[in-house]
């Protein structure tokens, strides 16, 4: 019998570190709010990080940069169990998610709800080592946070609410660093935010058959067989905001090195990029990891030579 070359898009790694170091009680509770895929918490927490960089002009405070690192993987966290909870009944259907643990049966909605308390929780208790604009800030992206999932069924741009909200924190590290939050930095933001929209939309084409079945709706939906030239065009605009801002804040040469190495990395994506396959797009999405630390390097160039 021949062999089915099709390969296993499941994102959970069944026998990893979670599996052998943890207790059984809590295994599903670190897959729900993805402690055992930390690519999303990478990919919140490095543009904060240079944000940081950028606001202290050179190496960030150490409390504020452990605060900022553990808001990134809490909320990243929260994002995760609240877009679980949404799609229990969905994800069963979808090739990527079927072994979840709400949607598997393996914790109940009512144990992910007080999970998701408990995590709220821990969060707020780093109000307390920002200020107060920073508070605000950090309210006002919950309800970002909150209808993200809800946008994959009412509009083809679910991809920029989730931009919005992983890259938020570099607002607020500009607010607690400088009090302000000046136009160079929201350029920055924005960068991020159309990157997010490019690289989300490459992980999104793996689900597109499934979310076509299930009536839901993504950018890769919208572009369709136009990805590429769409995804290019949000990765050229990212590259311009991210050139700018760096001109505006008067960052050396060294930033602009760091630019040229973004610039090389995403078009490789491009050039890789396969509407076909699913699982080499898998890797581009994770491959986004280097850009988070390109971008922290540029920043540390730019501001200390």
């Amino acid at each position: 019998m021949q062999q089915s070359t099709t390969p296993d898009l499941n994102d959970i790694v069944l026998n990893d570190w979670v599996e052998r170091w943890l207790p059984r009680a809590w295994r599903p509770y670190m897959r729900l709010c993805r402690m055992d895929r930390p690519i999303g918490t990478w990919l919140t927490l490095l543009p904060c990080i240079a944000a940081l960089i950028q606001a202290a002009g050179g190496l960030p405070d150490l409390g504020r940069l452990i605060v900022f690192s553990l808001g990134a993987l809490l909320m990243r966290g929260i994002g995760c169990t609240v877009n679980d909870m949404w799609d229990r009944d969905i994800d069963k259907h979808v090739e990527r998610t079927r072994f979840r643990p709400l949607t598997s049966g393996q914790i109940s909605m009512k144990q992910a709800i007080v999970f998701l308390v408990a995590q709220l929780l821990v969060c707020a208790s780093l109000l307390f080592f920002i200020n107060g604009m920073s508070r605000w800030l950090a309210v006002a992206v919950l309800p970002f946070v909150f209808i993200y999932p809800f946008c994959k069924r009412i509009t083809y741009w679910p991809q920029a609410v989730l931009g919005i909200c992983f890259n938020w924190g570099m607002l607020m590290a500009w607010s607690d660093t400088q009090h302000i939050v000046p136009l160079a930095a929201i350029a920055m933001w924005l960068g991020a935010v159309l990157w997010q929209i490019g690289y989300d939309s490459i992980y999104a084409y793996v689900d597109v058959r499934d979310d076509r079945s299930l009536g839901l709706r993504s950018t890769a939906m919208r572009f369709a067989d136009q990805g590429k030239l769409w995804i290019g065009g949000f990765y050229v605009a990212t590259l311009a905001l991210w050139t700018w801002g760096g001109y505006a804040m008067d960052l050396g040469w060294g930033y602009y090195v760091g630019m040229l190495a973004l610039a090389a990395h995403l078009g490789w994506q491009l050039a890789i990029f396969n509407l076909q396959r699913p699982d080499r797009n898998f890797m581009l999405f994770r491959a986004n990891l280097w850009v988070g630390v390109i971008l922290v390097a540029a920043a540390l160039a730019g501001t200390l030579i």
